[in-house]
């Protein structure tokens, strides 16, 4: 039968002093367990591994009644240590239990001690007092004149401060039960009374009330446990469809890669017959079988070929972002179908109930983010490609790093695996030759003296080496990109600088 109950009413409350009364006077108390914030279990050693438990929580159900426990499971729920409990082992240590009784109109239970002194001369009475009265659940310490030496809670009012004399309360609030989200909301609410529950020798009151209770917090806790998972996996999968969408929208925002392109060749294609009317260009666009004429646009203060290097910039910007972009995409893609997957397998885990699964689930997931990296491990750095023997290696006078490449294969080798993006990139102006990169540790621009002695380097290992003075173009290597289906050592800058120099090699040579 399932129960949703505010108290214990007084009759079922009469029923369980008198159960507990024979098994428990007379005897002395031993160690208390402090369970949870308002809960108690006290060992007054009856023999048969049964303790008293006592719940002064509203929300659960203010009650008393024996348990059956092992001392390591107590031990192990008991990790509080209060003022009330360091304050009753004190006072009650070793006393005697010698009488249990219930207030006849109210559901308050006294238990009086007798408890020794340390010299064993005088003999001191002490009473616990388990108000069981819904909001104004507490229990008490009292002396032998009823008053109030410590309390589990703190509730206010005439005879329930500490100090005052113990009077029980004079009238008592109803406690509302807080909207549940679980089970038990659908569970119609009825008294608990001694008929609910069959006395028999094989399953006394106590029993068969710890066998309820204890279902309805498993049922509390396994609720509380699947709410916290299925929050924070839901968490996640919201963070990463947001982060989905925003890189999408990053992707959009970048436009597309080959029109950059295609403005700047059309520019390049009609620097002469290109007509131009504020910032706007009209250009023929030979890739139109129809040869149409369309319109461009372009800053009216720059050169036609400033303007389509500024469009050969945005397309390598545009083309890079696009692969990094998608990339995280398909990646980010990936996670989310595998996270729906997780939300799907602990949905049916909460339908079927399956504690052991559930937390066998908690345990395997971790909640704490999937794939990511965790706080005390650091990602490992990648591993630099090795230069090899196709890259000639220079220092300059200013201690910088000069590469330059041998055949077309090592060429392309050098510019788009080893070089990184701010490192320095050089090439003979119309002439076959080397690539040359010249690293760029502080990321900064390239010292006067290395770029002549790089540029030299460039132009002695090209095929314009014998002229006098040779044109070397130069820029970052972020500007250099791959034409599609291009042949080895072939690239397209979007901007560049040029610098004449005498084809000599220049710097310091290095054994590779």
């Amino acid at each position: 039968m399932s129960l949703k109950l505010r108290t214990l009413d007084n009759d079922t409350l009469q029923v369980i002093v008198d159960e507990i009364l024979p098994i428990l006077a007379g005897k002395r108390i031993g160690k208390i367990f402090q369970l949870g914030s308002n809960q108690l279990a006290i060992d007054f050693r009856p023999g048969d591994g049964r303790y008293l438990f006592l719940n002064f929580e509203p929300s659960l159900v203010p009650r008393l009644y024996l348990i059956r426990r092992r001392v390591r499971e107590l031990e192990k729920q008991s990790d509080l240590s209060g003022n009330f409990l360091l304050f009753a082992r004190k006072r009650l240590s070793d006393g005697q239990l010698t009488r249990i009784a219930k207030d006849a109109e109210d559901r308050v239970v006294r238990f009086e001690f007798l408890v020794e002194d340390e010299s064993a001369q005088a003999v001191q009475k002490f009473k616990l007092v388990a108000q069981l009265t819904g909001k104004a659940a507490n229990l008490f310490l009292l002396d032998a004149e009823n008053r109030i030496l410590e309390s589990l809670r703190e509730t206010h009012g005439e005879g329930q401060e500490i100090g005052q004399i113990y009077q029980p309360p004079q009238f008592e609030i109803q406690f509302q039960p807080p909207k549940k989200t679980s089970l038990l909301e659908t569970i119609s609410e009825i008294e608990l009374k001694p008929s609910d529950f069959p006395l028999s020798p094989a399953s006394p009151l106590s029993e068969r009330l710890d066998s309820y209770f204890s279902n309805i917090e498993a049922t509390r806790e396994f609720d509380s446990a699947a709410r916290a998972a299925s929050s924070r996996l839901r968490q996640e999968l919201t963070k990463k469809e947001k982060l989905l969408q925003r890189l999408g929208q990053d992707l959009r925002a970048h436009g597309e890669p080959e029109a950059m392109k295609r403005r700047g060749d059309l520019l390049l294609a009609n620097l002469y017959a290109a007509r131009r009317e504020g910032n706007r260009v009209f250009v023929i666009d030979y890739f139109d079988e129809n040869a149409p004429e369309i319109e461009i646009e372009a800053d009216e203060n720059l050169t036609l070929q400033e303007v389509a290097e500024k469009y050969f910039a945005r397309y390598s910007k545009a083309r890079n972002a696009a692969q990094e972009l998608t990339a995280r995409i398909l990646n980010l893609e990936s996670e989310i179908s595998n996270l729906k997957s997780v939300i799907s397998d602990l949905e049916k885990i909460i339908e079927r109930r399956d504690e052991t699964a559930l937390n066998e689930f908690v345990e395997k997931n971790k909640l704490s983010g999937f794939k990511q990296i965790p706080k005390s491990e650091k990602p490992k750095s990648k591993k630099e490609p090795e230069i090899g023997t196709g890259v000639r290696r220079y220092r300059s006078s200013d201690g910088l790093e000069i590469l330059v490449g041998r055949a077309a294969k090592d060429n392309d080798r050098l510019t788009f695996r080893i070089a990184k993006s701010l490192d320095w990139w050089m090439h003979a102006a119309d002439y076959p030759g080397s690539h040359v990169v010249v690293r760029n540790p502080g990321k900064g621009e390239l010292p006067q003296k290395t770029l002549i002695e790089a540029a030299e380097l460039t132009a002695k290992f090209s095929q314009a080496r014998e002229d006098t003075k040779v044109a070397v173009n130069y820029t970052q290597r972020k500007f250099v990109s791959k034409p599609k289906n291009a042949a080895p050592g072939l690239v397209r800058l979007s901007s560049f600088r040029t610098i004449l120099v005498e084809p000599k090699e220049s710097g310091e040579r290095i054994k590779n």
